[in-house]
């Protein structure tokens, strides 16, 4: 059994521990992730690094798995900076497809499993892959974006099935899995990009965030210096391996000193406590819904009888902090801010409940953080006479921005941008504080307490918070106007109490033709689960400005109450294939008792 490593150490050690195991990255500019995992293999050998249900590989295994992917990319000619996009579920050769191929230049699109449809050919028309490597089980996902998709690629299935592809499981085992040698490889530094990342953003279908080798080197080793990761840690792992936090951070940062990851494919709260005290789990990685699913759950005998010394990850609340870490006899936990794309990140270091971190005085010139007062209705920060930004005072609600300065291996100012230009210039503000500063948005409403504190409020512009999953408006009301009879849509986020984030909700106005019954099972096929509306209101017509933008704020001031509108409102509940109408009793019921 491990020993417990040492919690609550001063917050100043914390953060020089980080700092110091970061601060030489930028004097190795060759030495990316694939080199560490060589150098692990070399250290650790036929020690535990990934296991699942189904696969485990030690870390000489990852590094010969990851050699084998390098050698196809190679034969197949994937040169520096070309893509190949990578549709699997959580499991340890997903780490060594994309440790592999961008060992060589390959530039790897990690796509979200729950996309469907025109959703999904969108993330995959955007990077133009030359390449897209299908898990088997995900086939019929592939299968209903594969008619628009419109770029030309070769597709590779992993695993068996009836899908007619070359199969690259079986293509990889022709191929050596020893280090690579001279000829073989290609100058890749930490400058090159490595990932697509996707992130809702503000507005629009997903956007390919760049991920460059050196910004992985800082997300693993940063964190692993946060959480103090040992040999003998193990780390619990049931987040989506297609986003940073569980794909890179929270594997990185273990495997880096020579723990292991338990990989889960979902959370599940009946099976969590008995997964993590059986695997001897010394840490897990969280989201803030995921622990308030737990706290909602009866009683497990084993709840308390684990190995835990630290949980990782954002959006713990603080109406729940407390009763969270009590409860579980959780150590310790390390609250944190990030955006994959953004150069904005705060850290809890000291577990104030509910803060999303702040910014230690002799880290302020690396990182500089501003709140700027913003304006609801107009959807941006306000501006003086003088068309500059204004500073919030102390308690004060504002947008978050960071600093972008022009040194391009600057931790506190770099900002990679997504693979669209126009995106990328969408998410900077210029000429804030003054003329020719650019500064990143992270389109996050905070405030900073007396103390320096940060709290995360409320998401601004057209995507909210749901399930731990950023949900944007646009892509769920394309795909509701699509469906036969729907003449306009506008979809928001509503508060329900005792519910992280917000819930979908879409105000529509049909025809006469219109069949609600069949809406369900038609949002079911082209949206993934947490983009799902959770109430339908029929109206006659949607209010419009005068340039016809929607007026959204009185139907979210409505929300879902029956009682303010002879619209009707309908409600799906979990678990449930069909719409039920709101009356007065089911509203007083959601209020009461939340369970979506």
């Amino acid at each position: 059994m491990p020993e417990p490593a040492e919690v609550n150490q001063s917050p100043a050690k914390v953060w020089l521990r980080a700092v110091e195991v970061t601060a030489s990255i930028s004097n190795h500019p060759s030495r990316i992730f694939s080199t560490v995992i060589a150098e692990l293999a070399e250290k650790f050998d036929q020690s535990t690094a990934l296991l699942s249900d189904d696969e485990c590989l030690t870390f000489r295994q990852l590094a010969e798995r990851s050699n084998q992917y390098a050698r196809w990319a190679l034969n197949q000619e994937i040169a520096r900076g070309q893509t190949v996009c990578l549709l699997m579920p959580n499991r340890p050769e997903f780490l060594a497809a994309w440790i592999g191929i961008t060992s060589v230049g390959g530039v790897v699109a990690l796509l979200n499993t729950n996309l469907r449809s025109a959703s999904l050919a969108h993330c995959i028309n955007e990077v133009e892959p030359k390449h897209i490597i299908v898990a088997a089980q995900l086939v019929d996902a592939f299968l209903s974006a594969q008619p628009h998709i419109a770029v030309k690629t070769k597709i590779w299935l992993h695993g068996s099935g009836a899908f007619k592809a070359p199969r690259i499981d079986l293509e990889l085992n022709t191929y050596s899995g020893e280090r690579l040698g001279e000829t073989e490889r290609r100058r890749v530094t930490i400058k090159d990009p490595a990932l697509y990342i996707y992130t809702s953003g503000t507005t629009g279908l997903p956007k390919a965030a760049k991920i460059s080798h050196y910004r992985l080197m800082q997300w693993i080793y940063w964190f692993a210096g946060m959480m103090d990761t040992k040999s003998n840690d193990r780390m619990y792992d049931c987040l989506p391996m297609y986003h940073s936090v569980g794909g890179v951070v929270a594997i990185g940062a273990v495997l880096v000193n020579g723990g292991s990851v338990v990989l889960r494919e979902k959370f599940s709260v009946k099976h969590f406590w008995d997964d993590v005290t059986d695997s001897g789990c010394t840490l897990f990685q969280y989201i803030g819904e995921l622990c308030r699913y737990l706290l909602r759950a009866p009683s497990h005998p084993r709840e308390s009888d684990h190995q835990i010394r630290l949980c990782c990850g954002l959006g713990l609340r603080s109406d729940i902090w407390n009763d969270f870490k009590n409860r579980f006899r959780i150590p310790q936990i390390l609250e944190f801010y990030a955006a994959t794309e953004g150069n904005v990140t705060l850290y809890n270091v000291d577990g104030k409940p509910g803060a999303i971190g702040r910014i230690p005085a002799f880290l302020g010139h690396r990182q500089a953080v501003r709140l700027l007062k913003f304006d609801i209705e107009k959807g941006e920060p306000v501006r003086t006479e003088d068309d500059f930004c204004i500073q919030c005072s102390v308690n004060e609600v504002g947008e978050a921005v960071g600093k972008i300065t022009s040194a391009p291996l600057d931790l506190g100012s770099n900002f990679e941008g997504y693979i669209s230009k126009e995106a990328t210039n969408k998410k900077i503000i210029r000429d804030v504080f003054t003329k020719g500063d650019a500064w990143f948005r992270t389109g996050d409403l905070m405030r900073k307490d007396e103390q320096g504190y940060f709290y995360f409020v409320d998401r601004v512009g057209e995507t909210f918070r749901w399930k731990g999953e950023n949900v944007s408006t646009t892509e769920v009301s394309t795909a509701i106007m699509k469906f036969p009879h729907v003449v306009e849509a506008s979809v928001y986020g509503v508060s329900i109490p005792g519910a992280d984030g917000r819930a979908g909700m879409a105000a529509i106005v049909v025809d006469e033709r219109f069949e609600l019954r069949k809406l369900a099972a038609y949002l079911e096929s082209q949206l993934p689960r947490y983009a799902h509306p959770v109430f339908i209101r029929i109206c006659d017509k949607i209010e419009t400005t005068e340039t016809f933008r929607q007026k959204k704020y009185d139907l979210i001031r409505q929300g879902y109450d029956p009682t303010t509108t002879s619209d009707g409102i309908y409600f799906k509940a979990p678990g449930r294939a069909t719409l039920v109408r709101l009356d007065t009793e089911l509203f007083h019921s959601i209020q009461r008792d939340c369970k979506i």
